[in-house]
């Protein structure tokens, strides 16, 4: 397997990443032949793959700009994944060019490939961090030195809860985030489901099965389990619905059936 130079030192290029998949979903060029024969391979069970992530970006620059439009000018973006067009600095700094935004990422590629994308621009940063630690995020240089949290932080949690297990308490680190948002802050989440898929269950799991075999386990969540993940917000209008169907630009019905997959909503603390 060749190794591109892109690559950061030290990274086993045979073992897929999450991060790395989405990339080569969404079109992206920074992945590696591992990561593209699991999504491949995940594709078989689900060929609507790429437009349930499509779907996903799309929701997250609607509410992006929804936060700006109430004023929330800073973002923590957590599992931000590899960089690509559209991303939450160039949605935000469009509108608000004083706007800043903290991406973080676990996956040394996405850091690595974040930090020379945002090279020069002095309201974004990157944090090589891992949602389960959200003390680790939250003490970092990165935030502290950027974000204000004494003021309204719109937090993204975009495609990222599914990779939690219940073992790793991801309620807990979404209520340790939450605690250290100042009033009027926003959540902008979105999270797989087998709620809206269209195939069925079974098949789906085909899916499920892959992201499990390479050791990222693919959490399917209930809509009322998606819910809980808001407490100590309040759902804004629609609430928690497929991600087309929040405030969307263009008829929904239009969209593939795979784009309704999941749920997408934008809660306000209280």
């Amino acid at each position: 397997m060749e190794r591109p130079a892109w690559a950061p030192p030290g990274i086993d290029i045979s073992v897929p990443s999450v991060s790395r998949i989405y990339d080569y979903y969404l079109g992206g060029s920074h992945n590696f032949e591992s990561d593209r024969e699991a999504a491949r391979k995940a594709m078989e069970f689900m060929p609507g793959l790429p437009k349930i992530m499509q779907a996903n970006r799309a929701f997250m620059r609607r509410a992006v700009r929804y936060a700006l439009d109430e004023g929330v000018t800073q973002f923590l973006d957590i599992g931000s994944g590899i960089p690509t067009f559209g991303n939450v600095h160039e949605v935000a700094q469009r509108t608000d060019p004083e706007a800043r935004v903290v991406y973080v990422d676990h996956d040394p590629v996405a850091v690595a490939h974040s930090r020379a994308v945002l090279e020069g621009n002095d309201r974004t940063a990157i944090v090589a961090a891992d949602l389960r630690k959200p003390q680790e995020i939250l003490g970092s240089r990165e935030v502290t030195g950027l974000l204000d949290l004494d003021r309204p932080v719109a937090l993204l949690l975009v495609a990222v809860l599914h990779f939690l297990e219940d073992a790793d308490d991801p309620y807990s680190a979404v209520a340790e985030l939450r605690d250290a948002l100042a009033p009027g802050s926003l959540l902008l989440l979105t999270h797989a489901s087998y709620e809206g898929v269209p195939v069925p269950q079974e098949q789906a799991g085909g899916t499920v099965g892959v992201y499990r075999d390479i050791r990222n386990p693919l959490v399917m969540r209930s809509r009322d389990e998606v819910a809980r993940f808001f407490d100590g917000f309040e759902t804004v209008e629609p609430g928690l619905v497929a991600p087309p169907r929040w405030r969307p630009e263009s008829a929904p019905e239009q969209e593939d059936p795979y784009a309704f997959s999941g749920f997408a909503g934008v809660g306000r603390k209280e």
